[in-house]
């Protein structure tokens, strides 16, 4: 009976840890949240200060091409950092 009291406590805790995000991931996020920053600065600045250059419109479109990547990553981070928060028993949204 302890062994598989045991062995439950254990896979408890390996799921736990499994399911939150880990600290390369905050990391990973944070620094995507700069990028985005600076892409959004960068795009806004490129279509308000260039002409009406087809190269500097290929540009803006790669910075919005990037930017949606760095947002979907970011979107796809808040939702396993709200679940594994779910799971833990936190239930804090912090979403706004």
């Amino acid at each position: 009976m302890r062994s598989e009291t045991l062995r439950h406590i254990l896979e408890t805790i390996e799921t736990d840890v499994q399911s939150r995000p880990s600290a390369i991931e905050f990391e990973m996020a944070y620094q995507s949240r700069v990028a985005i920053d600076r892409i959004k600065f960068a795009s806004k600045h490129t279509e308000q200060f260039s002409a009406s250059c087809i190269h500097m419109r290929e540009a803006g479109l790669q910075l919005l091409e990037a930017l949606e990547r760095l947002e979907s990553l970011d979107r796809h981070f808040q939702i396993r950092s709200r679940v594994a928060a779910r799971a833990n028993g936190n239930g804090a949204d912090t979403s706004g």
